[in-house]
């Protein structure tokens, strides 16, 4: 900031009171070398000294060389010299010629001869000015200024007799010298005449200016020296009647220059002639001044001395001559050729010029210029609303039309603005203007105004925009070159067809998606204004109720004026006025932005790279890696500190000791000592140790490791994460992942963080990732997503690539923290020994800096979140507050959302609109949100601006302090009732601004169960809410049930809340009520599996409820009426959602689990129907079920229920099948949205496969003894249920295999996860006991076939000894029953057989046939499993591996997973983690075990050879991705129901 100042002020002190800050801005300003203005500020050279220092204290102190000497004190001199002197100097010398005595000469040799009368007559017709020209007036000299350097200005105009600056040499690259040609003769040359008379000086100045690598403009019209009244710079003009002879004078350059390399770097350098307008108010006649400018390049002129011999027309010979070539130079204000003796020294000096040109071309932006007090404060105001900086707090709306191209050399303060969109009416920005070089440097979305008007949700709108994270670009009146349709329109079809469109996209925006008081909306007007930005205006100044925060900049009056007559429709003039800045150039505006930002304009950061050193990271590069927030090693460098207050820094850390988030300024600022040292955790050190110990290995054990920290909350464990990424930077790359990014996309942005500017992909340095509070299957597939690529790239295993620092609240981290020791730290509100005494004296320190009572969360850790310290705050605070105020009943609110729903907070505009205050504000004064609080709430509510959707908001500043505060309030007012309030408040409810998030949390509130695999203290059946309702408050179940009622309309009638009341009501036995809002969510949601399912549950339950109420032991058939038709009306409604499609996130409809349990509860109360309960009443009732028999009793009793009694048998028998199909095929997870909603039991949820296993049991126990055992007695144990098999038949064969675990493929797998493989062994053996040794194999059916063939595998895995296995080949022969093509195509479980039993021990050894069976087998399993996983997100859809190939023959080459899984050790997560990881086939077991197989990747397919032509594909799973290219590769092959899967895939060489 000092710089900044010290270069605008020592341009209006003395120079006797320059302090040394303005001595090294003027010596910068003259071109002095940084490096002796660091030793000139070391020696304190102040404006005094500077007077008196000379060349023995510059070379021999400062070391300075004698060509800056030189330099140095002739400028010294120069600013010694009174001004007055100055003035007279510069008049004496006016009148002498620009290129010395020969040049003037020759000029004048070339006038044309006319007569003393011919001359005034031309002058008098032609309006030109002469030496006898009496009419000028001599009494005043207007000055004026110059055309902006190498600008077009088409409303630039010059007025006759003003005058110009005098001419200047080269005492500035940038800052151009001028050179004046009044050409008030020669101007009546013929065309080729003046073309050489104006290629002559234009080339002799451009080649000096090219020589000297200064920038200049050669004025034409200009009085170049005094002559009569006409002073030295007095604007005459001459006319041009045609203006070609002055573009055509430049073909010249051709001729002239020296070699044809000089002569395209001239053409480059000289602009084409610019015309501006002279006015004159004595005369109508046009006349001009034309100005060639001259701009030197460092990049075009660098390392070249230029010669040219300038053209000269010879009378003589009547043609055109070009004289010697020679360099020429500028000595002041003149033109001459470089001395012969000097020109060895002035090439030598050449170089120092071109180092000067570029330092100067570099710096030319970054100068900060005084613009006058008034314009930088008014525009300072505008655009920060009265702060004294401008940061991030505010976003920004630009607004504007086309940018000249001189205008986007000084667009650099846009960079730096927090920009929420562009309105941009250039149809060409994209390739030419503002958009076109905004992109460059920042990462941006090109968008129409139809993409603000689609019918979506405010949240999906903002997704599908990226808004705010990426700025965006909306092209107001169409784009060129761009082929989806959106032309640009002229002003009067864009009112027809695009203002409404800009109607509601502003509304949106102003409305909806940003804050009051959030934004500043800039109007940039770089161009000729016209109607539709005009419109825009009047749109902006409608929604935001008024001119402030709206700001305008004009660089011209004319536009402005224009503008502001047609704007004033919707605003007054005077309003006008006091938002516009007018007539400052944008290059004055931009130097006056960068100078109130807070952030320097730095387009590049830092990144670590494994040799120690650095690379840069370029901010538009960072943009496209928009979902990770990266921690440079130069974070916050860019933050101009010496702008921040000593207030601003102590806010910044008062926010974070409150209970605020910390941030990376935090860390920055203690860093620089500029406040106090952030407390070291011992979880901190330990979760470093952990980090050191993985980085360090000489060998990685896996590319992806992962480090976690599980925390209490509130007690500071993303603090402990953050400073891990701080202290890391340096050493590996970091980054935070953000929340709600697809994997994919986070994928792809690690991998190019990782691999940027790095060229060996195996020696890159890690990736530190911070994942806070994402779920575990997110965390799962990320690492699987990073795995697939690391296999991809075909980076070494034993390279650390990846390290996902996994952050997670828990209520109870330390037993998280014991499940996986080595790679857990656990954060508590409780601190250790050696935690309490830091913890003490820093809360000390703040005492010395805050009250107590401002730091309270920082107080409450140093207690270690004693309950009762929190008990006593709260209660002091509760008792000094009015519980009537609105401002308390804010308090419940926010405290009942902070109790009960993570994240949960309260946007600053839902709270003013609750205590009604007016949404007009001050721009420079912040008056009134805070200000309405009060004392206690100011105290207890922390300030928060959303990181995800950067809106302003409220929560409670602990959630310990929120239940404590909830806790205390619910002794005089329920927390029903306060719930209540909250959503029947419909100023809350129907505020329109962030109303989806706030209707989201009350959603929360109501729907979301606890659970303790995501860290909740218990398992919930309800919303923690609704069970306390239920439990706690007065009034018990119906208080819950109103609750939830009033929670149905104030949600919009949502179909959740609905079907979670039918819940409530049906496990509290209200089964009416329960089947009204049941039926009420199915009408709301015809389609959903889950609201579908909870018909069902409500008539199960019910089922249930009256089975179990039923006082006789054995009713008779007439009391059993209303419980068989409820438990059939259950079945009816499970069977109806099961034939709904599947919407997308379910696995398998849950309602095939609802049948089964109310179909086998069903068996189990028709057995105990009176008719039915003696010895031969089993018999009789399986003879109802199973055939077309009906027992007189029942007949007319249950003549309704026949037919769907009779098929129970088939339909339980088809459901059991479904769900061991799904679990045979996919993992059983669930999401959380879907655990939500799931009203299944929790063993259903969790363990499905147990569930299935002993269901399948009771199905085949009651089916066990059929009609055909009549009179047998019914009891039997499992070794008499083998017994004669020769009289079982088929049906009676299948229930007692069922019975035994062999019914089902799930089943029977799960048979092999017994933990007592001799009893699995045993169960099966039996089963085949089942089958007589005579038996006729192509008498069973497909599915006991299917299910024999499952168990002899199931068999040979745990028992490979056993006498009951058949041999492969005799399975095979069984299995060709199968079909694998066709209408009658057999089941995916028997095409997996087929894959299983005929894959070769080695391709060689498959025969034709063999081979045949295989392919359409797994082509079959391919093509099923395709269909099934359409429907399904990528999560739902993981496929289990049941079988591995081995290297042994026979049956023993297929391994079971089992197998491998007791090789792996460790605790559940650390096991999951090698799975996930690849590290499980590293293991020796696993190698000895299973057969590596050969194949290839052919056109991104992977594919192995079978038999002699035959080729399979096969999929790659876990982290085995498939290599780029086609690529000779070999794997462990896996057997899934999706056919055959590799493991493990390595390139061979």
């Amino acid at each position: 900031m000092e710089s900044s100042s010290s270069e605008i002020e020592w341009r209006e002190l003395p120079y006797d009171s320059w302090t040394e800050s303005h001595v090294s801005s003027w010596l910068k300003s003259i071109g002095i070398k940084e490096l002796y203005i660091g030793k000139m500020m070391e020696e304190e050279v102040t404006g005094p000294v500077l007077t008196t220092v000379d060349r023995d204290f510059l070379n021999k102190t400062i070391g300075m060389k004698s060509g800056q000497i030189e330099h140095l004190l002739k400028k010294r001199d120069e600013l010694l010299i009174p001004e007055q002197q100055k003035i007279k100097k510069t008049s004496d010398s006016s009148g002498k010629s620009r290129d010395g005595k020969k040049e003037a000469v020759k000029d004048v040799e070339q006038e044309p001869k006319l007569s003393s009368q011919e001359l005034c007559d031309g002058a008098k017709d032609k309006n030109i000015p002469t030496e006898s020209n009496d009419n000028i007036s001599t009494t005043k000299v207007v000055s004026c200024d110059y055309r902006k350097f190498d600008q077009d200005e088409k409303d630039f105009r010059y007025v006759k007799h003003h005058v110009l600056p005098p001419e200047t040499g080269t005492e500035n690259m940038m800052v151009p010298c001028h050179e004046y040609k009044s050409l008030e003769i020669a101007y009546k040359l013929d065309s080729k005449r003046l073309q050489v008379k104006v290629a002559s000086e234009v080339l002799r100045f451009a080649c000096a200016c090219m020589n000297m690598r200064a920038n200049g403009t050669i004025h034409f019209g200009i009085m170049d020296k005094v002559k009569g009244t006409h002073k030295h710079g007095e604007i005459i003009g001459i006319p041009a009647n045609n203006q070609e002879d002055f573009v055509d004078a430049l073909d010249y350059i051709e001729r002239c220059f020296k070699g044809s390399n000089q002569q395209s770097d001239a053409r480059s350098c000289i602009r084409h002639p610019r015309f501006i307008e002279v006015l004159d108010k004595e005369s109508s006649g046009n006349t001009w001044v034309i100005e060639y400018d001259i701009v030197p390049k460092a990049s075009i002129v660098k390392d070249k001395l230029y010669y040219v011999g300038v053209p000269k027309f010879s009378e003589k010979d009547n043609k055109v001559k070009c004289e010697e070539k020679i360099p020429y130079y500028r000595v002041g204000a003149n033109t001459p050729r470089v001395p012969e003796d000097d020109l060895v020294p002035f090439i030598q000096r050449l170089r120092e010029k071109d180092q000067q040109r570029e330092e100067a071309e570099s710096t030319s932006n970054e100068t900060t210029l005084d613009f006058g007090e008034d314009q930088k404060r008014k525009l300072s105001i505008l655009l920060t609303c009265g702060k004294k900086h401008m940061d991030n707090s505010l976003f920004y709306i630009v607004v504007t039309n086309k940018f000249q191209p001189a205008h986007l050399d000084n667009i650099s303060f846009l960079v730096h603005m927090n920009l929420f969109c562009v309105f941009d009416f250039d149809p060409d920005s994209k390739t030419s203007g503002l958009c076109g070089k905004y992109k460059k440097q920042k990462a941006v979305n090109l968008h129409f105004f139809d993409d603000y008007a689609k019918d979506k949700r405010i949240d999906d709108i903002k997704k599908s925009l990226q808004l705010p994270e990426r700025i965006s670009w909306i092209f107001c009146n169409g784009r060129n070159n761009f082929p989806g349709g959106e032309q640009p329109c002229d002003g009067k079809t864009w009112i027809k067809t695009r203002k409404r469109k800009l109607k509601k996209a502003v509304s949106l925006i102003c409305n909806d998606i940003l804050s009051r008081r959030s934004f500043v909306v800039l109007f940039l007007l770089m161009s000729d204004v016209e109607q539709p930005l005009v419109e825009t205006f009047h749109e902006f100044y409608s929604e935001m109720s008024g001119h402030e925060f709206l700001a305008v900049i004009s660089e011209s009056k004319e536009n402005y004026k224009k503008w502001s007559s047609l704007a004033q429709v919707s605003c007054p003039i005077s309003d006008l006025k006091e938002i516009s800045i007018v007539e400052m150039p944008l290059s004055h505006v931009d130097a006056t932005v960068q100078s109130i930002q807070l952030l320097k304009n730095q387009s590049t950061r830092t990144l670590p790279v494994p040799n120690g050193g650095l690379c840069f990271l370029k901010s538009v590069e960072e943009a496209m890696l928009d979902s990770l927030e990266i921690i440079s090693v130069d974070q916050c460098n860019d933050t101009k500190l010496e702008i921040m207050s000593e207030e601003e820094i102590q806010q910044t850390e008062s926010y974070f000791y409150r209970g605020g988030k910390i941030n990376w300024i935090n860390f920055w600022l203690a860093d620089k000592h500029k406040c106090g040292v952030i407390i070291e955790r011992d979880a901190y050190k330990e979760a470093n140790t952990i980090l050191e110990n993985i980085v360090h290995r000489p060998k990685a054990i896996r590319p992806i490791e992962s480090v976690n920290i599980y925390h209490h909350p509130g007690s500071g464990g993303s603090t402990v994460a953050r400073q891990i990424l701080w202290r890391w930077r340096n050493k590996v790359r970091c980054a935070v992942v953000k929340q709600g990014k697809e994997i994919t996309t986070v994928c792809e942005h690690a991998v190019k963080l990782r691999e940027h500017d790095e060229n060996d992909k195996n020696i890159c340095l890690p990736v530190l990732l911070l994942l806070e509070d994402h779920n575990p299957d997110y965390i799962n597939d990320l690492r699987g997503h990073l795995g697939n690529v690391i296999a991809t790239k075909k980076i070494s295993s034993s390279v650390l690539c990846f390290i996902l620092l996994i952050c997670n609240r828990s209520n109870d981290p330390e037993s998280m923290c014991r499940a996986s020791l080595s790679q857990t730290v656990a954060v508590t509100h409780k601190l250790s020994a050696e935690e309490k005494p830091l913890f003490s004296k820093k809360l000390e320190q703040l005492k010395m800096q805050f009250e107590p009572d401002f730091i309270l969360t920082f107080v409450l850790m140093t207690e270690g979140y004693e309950r009762s310290y929190i008990k006593d705050f709260v209660k002091n605070l509760l008792d000094k507050i009015d519980h009537s105020t609105p401002t308390t009943r804010l308090i419940r609110f926010v405290a009942l959302l902070n109790c009960y729903v993570k994240d949960s907070y309260i946007s600053v505009s839902h709270c003013e609109a609750l205590l009604g205050i007016a949404t007009y504000m001050d721009r420079t004064q912040y008056h009134a949100f805070v200000d309405h609080l009060s004392d206690e709430a100011r105290l207890i509510f922390i300030h928060l601006n959303q990181s995800s959707t950067h809106i302003p908001s409220i929560r409670i500043i602990h959630p310990l302090v929120a239940k404590e505060i909830l806790s205390q309030l619910s002794a005089n007012l329920p927390q029903s009732d306060i719930a209540m309030d909250l959503i029947s408040d419909k100023v809350l409810i129907n505020h329109r601004f962030d109303r989806d998030e706030f209707l989201r949390f009350i959603r929360a509130l109501f729907i979301r169960r606890n659970k303790k695999s995501r860290g909740d203290p218990k398992d919930t059946t309800f919303s923690p809410l609704i069970e306390h309702v239920r439990d706690v408050d007065k009034g018990g179940v119906q208080k819950a049930v109103d609750l939830m009622k009033a929670a149905y309309i104030a949600l919009g009638k949502d179909a959740c809340v609905a079907q979670q009341l039918a819940r409530l009501l049906y496990t509290n036995n209200r089964f009416e009520e329960a089947l009204e809002w049941a039926k009420e969510a199915k009408s709301l949601a015809p389609h959903d599996t889950f609201i579908l399912d909870t018909l069902g549950q409500v008539y199960k339950w019910w089922f249930y409820h009256l089975y179990d109420t039923l006082e006789e032991k054995e009713p008779s058939p007439e009391t059993g009426i209303e419980i068989i038709s409820t438990a059939l009306k259950g079945i009816s409604a499970f069977r109806a959602s099961e034939k709904t499609p599947k919407k997308e996130t379910v696995n398998l409809n849950n309602s095939y689990y609802g049948e089964v349990d109310v179909g086998c509860r069903l068996l189990k109360f028709l057995s105990g129907v009176d008719v039915f309960s003696n010895t031969t009443g089993k018999s009789e009732l399986m003879q109802y079920l199973l055939t077309d028999y009906i027992p007189a009793e029942v007949k007319t009793p249950w003549q309704k229920f026949h037919q769907q009694l009779k098929g129970l048998q088939r339909s339980l028998s088809q459901a059991l099948e479904c769900i061991s199909e799904e679990l045979s095929y996919f993992q059983t997870d669930i999401s959380e949205e879907d655990e939500e909603l799931d009203a299944r039991d929790p063993e259903q949820v969790h363990n499905p496969r147990e569930w299935l296993t002993r269901k399948s049991a009771v199905y085949a126990e009651f089916f066990c003894l059929t009609p055909d055992e009549s009179g047998q007695a019914t009891e039997s144990n499992d070794t008499d249920m083998a017994g004669p098999v020769e009289k079982l038949s088929p049906f009676q064969r299948q229930m007692r295999a069922y019975k035994l675990g062999g019914g089902n493929v799930t089943s029977i797998i799960s048979l092999l996860y017994d933990k007592k493989p001799e009893r699995a062994g045993k169960k099966l053996e039996k089963i085949f006991s089942l089958y007589p040794e005579n038996l006729m194999w192509n008498d069973l059916d497909p599915t006991e076939l299917t299910n024999f063939i499952f168990c002899q595998i199931a068999l040979n895995c745990i028992l490979p000894g056993s006498s009951k296995l058949l041999s492969l080949q005799k399975l095979q022969k069984f299995s060709k029953r199968f079909v694998t093509k066709g209408k009658h195509m057999s089941s995916a479980s028997a095409l997996f057989l087929l894959s299983l039993l005929f894959w070769p021990e080695t391709s060689d050894e498959v025969s034709s046939d063999g081979a045949q069976t295989l392919f359409s087998a797994i082509d079959a399993l391919q093509r099923l499993c395709e269909q099934k996983i359409q429907q399904r997100s990528q999560r739902k859809s993981r496929i289990v591996t049941h079988f591995f190939l081995a290297k042994a023959r026979g049956l023993n080459k297929i391994v079971h997973r089992s197998a491998i899984e007791k090789e792996i050790k460790g605790t559940l997560s650390e096991r999951k983690l090698k799975w996930l990881g690849g590290e499980i086939w590293k293991t020796k077991q696993v190698v000895q075990l299973l057969k590596r197989v050969e194949g290839w990747t052919e056109n991104e397919t992977l594919f192995v050879r079978c038999g002699s032509s035959g080729k399979i594909r096969v999929v790659p799973r876990y982290s085995a991705s498939l290599p780029h290219g086609n690529e000779k590769v070999n794997f462990y092959l896996g057997f899934s129901f999706d056919g055959v899967v590799a493991c493990d895939i390595q390139v061979m060489d």
